[in-house]
């Protein structure tokens, strides 16, 4: 009677506990996930140069505080509000805040730059750029900025104006991004180690077609035209220009081969005499690293090339270790993972540094000596992202001593590195390592979950459909779990290049309005197909020519691992993704029509001759070069045998997959007959739903799953 009562008295309790657990709203699912969820951090972490001390923001970005690495001295340094009262600003919060010296910050607020003195807590207007001015780019000294206005570049030395090119011809374009960010390019503006001179992309887009997107916001209604690049059709033509601040004359550099190659991958050596430039042929399965004059623009020599039967694809910058030196490290894919090669500036390889079976992401940086690398790969485990260090003798070491996705940041003098990492079990911890290895707790967030009704997720392996390769999952399934329940699935896919869905993080690299939608009583499933990121070339360039082929076979090898287990639901299983997961959404839903019951696909990629030539000609080659790997992957060829319900979404102004992919499905659609079609658009909303229409968005989608997978 005893044991029985206890018993009782513990599910009360349970169930209590249970009861008492706060839900988490499908607002909240969309909006708080890195704002009321997101866990503690060392928010907006640096070294100050040239010692030992660093800062970190707190208070919402408000307060400055710093300590130092080898004798703790937490102190708050400055506030914004001081900021704002010794300056006249009205800033917000440190965001962009730049260090000068290790007593001095740049300040900017939007087109105004001012020097702050943390010592004398006063500061004074540096420079000022135009309201127009955008791409705004800081030299090195803080003492002078580039920017461009419409398609020119503009220089601001001294609190003058410098007019770095004045084309009328809007079709040039100059100081901005090209090739559509491709090749890991963010930006056009590349000033020199010491700022004597100004490198910068420009692009002739003359041929490129104009592409028309329509402006509700006007009475009437206005058409944008945007220059969009269509597979198969005329490519922008790129240029370098390099500006001599002495001079102030321009040299420009062409691309040697056909006008339409790619220039990418643009760094100066430390001494500033040469600028390193790849250039990649439009087919890309040709790049040659070519070694120019910064003073003439004179071609000097070819340093590296490399040639595939696929695609080479170029992302990173030469990096030079040593600042007196010219020697560089460059980071190759050649042998089928991202490796460290060691060259001499004449193109001598000196050393091959790593030779890992695993990539490498990114060069983090290296000692003041040179002597040694840091660099960030996954490690033996793909859905991890670790922190390494290399000699130039190539001994290498695994810095970071946790799994998980680590964000490491070195010290200027290499002797210390911050490391800020989540995994499955840890929200956020924060780490101080010395360069002997030996580690100390900075800070370990709270689980801000705790207290939340939140389900859980089980990361696992399948083989692929070639039967010998490992593809991770994720299960997300609700906190009350029943294993003898059969349960309507919801897989969640994006299947393309550049993309990685599931990692070692917390929530395992999943959005929390997929936990919500778990709650409503589903399992949400996804799996990183052939073809999708940080596993090495092989893996990835399976789609070559022939996209959605090997990633929908995958795709069904998730289906298959679903229906063995006893608590799936085989016959209500619903299908979501976006961008290249919405291709793959009408991709399965259309060509094989018999798995899912309903599907929603956002911002689909329909047919890939209506894609942008950069990304698009890697993967698929031409039309022209390529005509059954088109015709194959074309959903609207295969759009006759969909028999699901399907939801196509698209924002009226996307730029990267125009709105015509979606309208030519619906079109074809229409002519078939179907009604268990719907289509919904977000008016001026570019390739994804942002701000409070997100939750809009999110609630359509989850919806309309619950209401047709019944």
């Amino acid at each position: 009677m005893i044991k029985k009562l206890t018993f009782v008295l513990g599910l009360f309790i349970a169930t209590s506990t249970f009861a008492q657990l706060k839900q988490i709203t499908l607002e909240e699912s969309v909006l708080q996930q890195g704002r009321k969820f997101g866990a503690d951090k060392l928010t907006g972490f640096q070294w100050i140069p040239n010692s030992s001390n660093y800062v970190y923001y707190t208070d919402s970005w408000t307060k400055m505080v710093s300590d130092n690495a080898v004798k703790p001295n937490k102190k708050e340094l400055v506030t914004l509000s001081e900021i704002n009262s010794a300056l006249g600003t009205k800033l917000r919060n440190f965001f962009g805040l730049q260090w000068i010296d290790a007593n001095t910050v740049l300040v900017t607020e939007r087109n105004k730059y001012y020097s702050y003195s943390l010592t004398n807590k006063s500061g004074k207007l540096l420079f000022e750029t135009p309201e127009s001015a955008e791409n705004q780019a800081v030299d090195g000294t803080k003492s002078k900025v580039a920017y461009t206005i419409y398609n020119n570049l503009y220089l601001n030395i001294d609190g003058k104006e410098i007019a770095v090119t004045s084309n009328t011809d809007r079709n040039i374009v100059s100081g901005q991004t090209i090739a559509r960010s491709e090749f890991g390019i963010s930006g056009g503006i590349f000033w020199s180690p010491k700022s004597n001179f100004l490198a910068f992309y420009q692009k002739d887009e003359t041929d490129v077609a104009d592409y028309p997107l329509l402006d509700i916001n006007e009475t009437p209604g206005k058409l944008v035209s945007i220059k969009y690049p269509m597979i198969g059709q005329a490519s922008e033509k790129p240029k370098v220009g390099i500006f001599n601040l002495s001079t102030g004359k321009t040299v420009f550099i062409s691309p040697r081969g056909n006008s339409e190659d790619y220039l990418t991958n643009l760094s100066w050596t430390p001494d500033e005499k040469y600028v390193l430039i790849a250039e990649v042929n439009r087919g890309q399965n040709n790049m040659d690293l070519n070694l120019y004059d910064a003073v003439s623009g004179s071609f000097i020599k070819t340093l590296i090339n490399e040639k595939s039967t696929t695609w080479v694809e170029p992302e990173h910058d030469a990096f030079f270790p040593n600042a007196a030196s010219n020697n560089f490290v460059w980071i190759s894919e050649k042998d089928g993972f991202n490796q460290l090669y060691y060259y001499s500036i004449d193109g001598k390889l000196i050393k091959q540094l790593t030779a890992n079976k695993f990539p490498i992401r990114e060069i983090i940086g290296s000692n003041s000596a040179g002597t040694e690398i840091y660099f960030k790969a996954t490690g033996a485990n793909a859905t991890n992202m670790l922190g390494y260090k290399v000699d130039l003798k190539g001994k290498q070491i695994l810095i970071t001593k946790d799994e998980g996705v680590h964000n490491v940041i070195i010290s200027n003098d290499g002797n210390w590195f911050f490391d800020e990492f989540s995994n499955h079990n840890t929200p956020s911890k924060s780490l101080l390592y010395d360069k002997k290895g030996f580690s100390k707790t900075l800070l370990v967030s709270p689980n801000k979950y705790d207290g939340y009704q939140i389900g859980s997720a089980e990361i696992k392996t399948i083989k692929s459909a070639d039967g010998t390769t490992d593809l991770y999952t994720r299960l997300i399934k609700p906190s009350n779990f029943d294993a003898t329940k059969k349960y309507p699935v919801m897989v969640y896919v994006y299947g393309g290049p550049h993309a990685q869905m599931i990692t070692n993080s917390y929530l395992d690299g999943a959005n929390l309005w997929m936990y919500w939608m778990a709650e409503q009583g589903y399992l949400v499933f996804t799996v990183d197909n052939r073809g999708s990121d940080n596993r090495g070339f092989a893996f990835e360039s399976v789609i070559h020519r022939n996209l959605g082929v090997n990633e929908i076979e995958d795709q069904l090898k998730g289906v298959e691992y679903l229906k063995s287990l006893p608590y799936v639901d085989g016959n209500r299983l619903a299908v979501h993704g976006w961008s290249y997961g919405g291709f793959m959404t009408t991709s399965l839903l259309t060509r094989k029509p018999d798995v899912f019951k309903v599907g929603v696909a956002g911002g689909p990629v329909i047919d890939w001759k209506w894609y942008e030539i950069m990304y698009g000609e890697r993967y698929m080659d031409t039309p022209s070069e390529n005509e059954k790997g088109f015709e194959e992957a074309n959903v609207i060829n295969h759009a006759k045998d969909l028999k699901a319900k399907l939801l196509l979404i698209h924002g009226t102004s996307d730029d990267v997959v125009v709105m015509q992919h979606n309208l030519a499905l619906v079109k074809k659609f229409v002519e078939l007959g179907y009604q268990n079609v719907d289509f919904f658009p977000y008016p001026m909303h570019k390739h994804n739903v942002t701000g409070k229409d997100r939750v809009h968005l999110i609630d359509k989608v989850l919806h309309y799953i619950i209401e047709n997978n019944k």
